[in-house]
């Protein structure tokens, strides 16, 4: 949908800071509000069109197309061999050498990017009606620290030298979430409680836009802030990665950045355009910081407790401010600047990793944080909305 053309019925629940944002940035605020309404045109048509098959048989020609095993995937619906055989060409824009300087800037500040990532890009995101298709399936509850995992698996490759070529895992991490994600659309959409006149399309191209500025000027400005350094060249290189996996991920070209300015403005429109701060905002982000210790291998209560009410929720509210932070029920901080104590903290840890052989790597780090199935990446897709409901994906 062209910038400009706006829904004849704009979802109730964006009524109000549309208006708002319009005042402001009319054509951005325009352009957001119209893709509240839209999915992702080709993958919705060709789930829609394969929607017979089994679970089984779409991991089994989705796995096909992303191996290129021609012989396996000739045997699949004619939707899923063009997806896979006759893709469109790459954007104009596309330059695989930019993205050099970004995997350097990323893996030097890695542990750094992560803890921006949990403490403040995933709130940023969870704190709009982003949350509302999670809590409809629930997924936070159900396996949620795998799926966090998963999160971070996907940010390992899309950052590791060649991750976003063809044969790269970083590439077919990209496009199965494109899959997961109009799986989940669909299913969601044919469900009686999703509310389409209030709240859009589920997992909708708008949020896309608005997820991918997250995940990359956010992230690069939440890390800087916890104490990372990018040069110019590496910002630019972490926003060219996020800019093409949002590609890949089925975000049109319409709504994805063109650079960190944009990126940021997008954010800006999209938070004022986005409703107020609802329930499902607040159970999900908060159950995401109080995930963030199992998904770094902390398990035991005591000492869960303790990063989180003393160091997360301090740096989180340093991070997202002080206004959101209290909309989302966040702990009143009693620390002073949460973020100095934390930076400290860790030139501490680097100042020991110096004299110790055995302490973790930023790349250990990252992978001890991470999802991996020792039958390599899976395919299955969710075959109901609840989580509960659908068989292992």
């Amino acid at each position: 949908m062209p910038p400009g053309n706006i829904p004849a019925a704009i979802p109730t629940d964006y009524i109000s800071g549309y208006e708002k944002a319009r005042a402001i940035a009319p054509e951005l605020a325009d352009n957001y509000v119209a893709h509240t309404v839209v999915g992702d045109p080709v993958m919705d048509a060709l789930l829609e069109e394969v929607a017979s098959l089994s679970q089984r048989e779409m991991n089994r020609f989705i796995r096909a197309g992303m191996e290129q095993e021609r012989d396996v995937l000739r045997k699949a619906p004619e939707a899923l061999r063009d997806f896979f055989l006759d893709p469109p060409p790459d954007p104009d824009w596309l330059d695989h050498d930019a993205f050099g300087a970004g995997v350097r800037g990323f893996q030097r500040n890695a542990p750094l990017v992560l803890a921006g990532f949990v403490a403040g890009v995933l709130i940023d995101g969870f704190a709009t009606g982003i949350s509302r298709s999670f809590m409809a399936t629930g997924r936070i509850y159900d396996d949620g620290v795998r799926r966090l995992r998963q999160n971070n698996r996907h940010q390992m490759e899309i950052f590791f030298p060649g991750g976003l070529e063809r044969h790269g895992d970083g590439w077919k991490l990209s496009v199965r979430i494109r899959f997961i994600h109009g799986q989940i659309r669909r299913l969601l959409a044919l469900s009686e409680e999703w509310q389409p006149d209030d709240w859009g399309v589920p997992i909708n191209s708008a949020h896309m836009s608005y997820s991918l500025a997250c995940f990359s000027a956010r992230s690069v400005a939440h890390a800087s802030r916890l104490g990372a350094r990018f040069s110019p060249e590496e910002r630019a290189g972490i926003h060219h990665v996020w800019r093409y996996t949002g590609y890949l991920m089925g975000v049109p070209e319409a709504v994805i950045f063109r650079d960190e300015s944009h990126a940021l403005e997008i954010f800006r429109v999209g938070s004022m355009c986005e409703p107020p701060v609802s329930t499902d905002a607040i159970i999900t982000t908060n159950a995401l910081i109080n995930s963030a210790p199992l998904v770094a291998g902390i398990e035991e209560r005591a000492a869960r407790q303790k990063l989180v009410n003393k160091t997360i929720y301090p740096v989180s509210r340093a991070l997202v401010g002080k206004k959101l932070a209290d909309e989302l029920n966040f702990p009143k901080n009693r620390q002073v600047a949460p973020l100095l104590r934390f930076r400290l903290g860790q030139r501490l840890l680097s100042v020991k990793a110096k004299f110790d052989s055995n302490a973790p790597t930023n790349f250990t780090t990252l992978l001890s944080a991470s999802a991996y199935d020792e039958a390599g990446i899976i395919y299955l897709l969710p075959d109901h909305a609840h989580a509960e409901k659908s068989r292992w994906w």
